[in-house]
């Protein structure tokens, strides 16, 4: 039970690291299925010190995976041994060629950096707010800043309690969105007061359960002209019943600590101080409260945060949610494994969005139907 509401210092390094050849710029990994996936990722190593980009798969027999390298950004990849695979490639906007300026936000934990990467007629207009998910921190964003500033918009990439970067907590622990979410309208109340006319929120993970729950619980929820959900969490006992199933964690035993995490009293088994709502967190169920467009963004084989949320939303509210569905891309990469169709399909849906809503209240706004 801990371990769902304790945020992680330092991942796991799953990937053996057989050897790099520094002339070739190729390094040779065990095969699984992140290492195996076409595109361009991240190679952590050095247990999170060292960095590498990589790309193109040369050969894969099953065994090893050789793929092409682009760069090394900082540690020797050369004695590394192991590593892991990530889906957000750059650790900063100046990484990707971005011009980006540190920013403050006030949130009600203390204030917390962004990255805000301002539109080239200036922040006066459209913003996107991109908020990251869990156990990761705000560089997972930087990937959809190009298309949005493409169609015109300013860039806020956004830190949150407990993520690392932002204060933590009282409790140190995470809510999975039951409380993040006003760190997210912290960030929404900025936008505003910097000259955002409206706003889409982008949310990745349980970055997307924040956004979902700073939608529909934030008085300024009313600027929000549309949301854009990659690897979303929608619901979550779907997604911690997935988990627990895929460490073979008995259906009773998962059931005990959904109950658990919920009571008033007995949450602070998990080290929090209060228990968490999965009823407000299940978006499926209350989709009749949205009321803005949405795109979701999911792969069938996620591995992690299965897509069957995101399916019974769409289902749900084909008014309004748009569900783009892909089938090896696995969590949170589905930029890496196409960007262009990732960012082809955020652009058309941006260009059917309003530019300039959300100040004349919740019931002003059009649906995906009417080109919204």
């Amino acid at each position: 039970m801990r371990k769902i509401v304790t945020p992680e210092r330092r991942r796991t390094d799953d990937v053996r690291i057989e050897g790099f050849d520094d002339a070739e710029a190729r390094v040779t990994v065990s095969s699984n299925a992140d290492t195996r996936l076409p595109g361009r990722y991240s190679l952590w190593f050095d247990r999170g010190a060292g960095h590498a980009r990589v790309g193109e798969v040369l050969s894969d027999d099953g065994r090893v995976v050789v793929r092409r390298v682009d760069g090394v950004d900082r540690g020797d990849l050369a004695v590394a041994r192991s590593g892991r695979i990530g889906g957000w490639l750059w650790s900063s906007p100046a990484d990707a060629g971005l011009p980006a300026e540190e920013v403050r936000i006030t949130t009600p934990v203390g204030p917390a950096p962004a990255w805000l990467a301002a539109a080239d007629d200036g922040p006066r207009g459209p913003w996107m707010i991109g908020v990251h998910g869990r156990g990761v921190t705000r560089a997972e964003t930087i990937r959809a800043v190009p298309v949005f500033r493409r169609a015109g918009y300013t860039s806020l990439l956004v830190s949150y309690r407990n993520d690392g970067e932002a204060p933590p907590s009282p409790d140190g622990r995470y809510a999975l969105g039951d409380t993040e979410w006003e760190d997210v309208e912290a960030a929404l109340r900025y936008a505003v007061e910097n000259g955002a006319t409206s706003i889409v929120l982008m949310g990745w993970s349980m970055g997307g359960a924040v956004v979902l729950q700073a939608l529909t619980r934030s008085s300024l929820g009313r600027r929000v002209a549309g949301v854009v959900l990659e690897s979303p969490v929608v619901d979550w006992r779907t997604t911690l019943r997935y988990q627990g199933a895929a460490m073979h964690v008995p259906a009773p035993v998962q059931d005990l600590v959904l109950r658990l995490l919920q009571s008033p009293t007995l949450s602070r088994l998990s080290g929090r101080r209060g228990p968490i709502d999965f009823d407000r967190l299940d978006l499926a169920r209350r989709a009749d409260e949205l009321d803005v467009p949405v795109l979701v963004l999911h792969s069938d084989d996620d591995g992690f945060v299965p897509s069957t949320a995101s399916h019974a939303l769409a289902a749900a509210r084909p008014d309004l949610v748009q569900l783009e569905v892909f089938h090896e891309a696995r969590h949170t990469k589905l930029w890496n494994y196409d960007p262009e169709r990732f960012d082809r399909v955020i652009g058309d849906w941006l260009d059917r969005l309003p530019r300039a809503t959300g100040h004349t209240g919740r019931s002003a706004r059009p649906s995906a139907a009417d080109g919204g």
